[in-house]
């Protein structure tokens, strides 16, 4: 079973950069999200039969508090299919948020589990398939747009199967203790 461990971005479709974003890539065709933003902290390829992950989730996210990011790049990038994602990042990421991630992607390697991408923190905004584009002319267009730089605190956690059903759902909380 392909599954997603993801963290909710709580982000609009009609942010004021986002309209100037998606009015830089007028012409171009982008097949833009409308909502659900968020963080996959581990695409799982797939996963055994009956494997339980619930044990290792709850071990570090009942622990954890939520993070604070912020985000203050837009960008694209290309994937392996070809396809190019325009998404919103960060460029300084705490290094407990990636400490947390590594964590549970390795126990879940160590089950098992089959991870074949490594983690890169984006919020995708849209995605472009066309192959007689060029990265370099995207990530051009997408440096003109004025992103000022805000923090958000992320606490909402989804684990779902791909396209699918949430499987475990979690609050991380607002009280700091690192």
């Amino acid at each position: 079973m392909k599954s997603y461990l993801e963290i909710y971005v709580p982000i609009q479709f009609d942010e004021p950069w986002f309209v100037e974003l998606r009015n830089a890539l007028t012409g171009v065709p982008v097949r833009w999200q409308t909502g659900y933003y968020h963080i996959t902290m581990a695409f799982l390829n797939e996963t055994p039969a009956n494997l339980d992950l619930l044990p290792i989730l709850k071990k570090h996210l009942t622990v954890f508090p939520a993070p604070v990011l912020t985000f203050d790049k837009l960008d694209v990038l290309s994937t392996y299919s070809g396809m190019f994602i325009v998404h919103l990042t960060s460029t300084t990421i705490p290094d407990d948020f990636l400490l947390l991630t590594e964590a549970i992607r390795s126990n879940m390697k160590a089950v098992g589990c089959q991870i074949d991408s490594e983690f890169r923190l984006h919020v995708t905004l849209g995605r472009i398939i066309d192959k007689d584009l060029s990265l370099q002319n995207l990530q051009d267009l997408v440096s003109t747009v004025s992103l000022k730089p805000f923090t958000l605190m992320l606490s909402d956690v989804d684990y779902r199967e791909f396209r699918g059903k949430t499987i475990y759902e979690t609050k991380l909380s607002n009280n700091k203790t690192y």
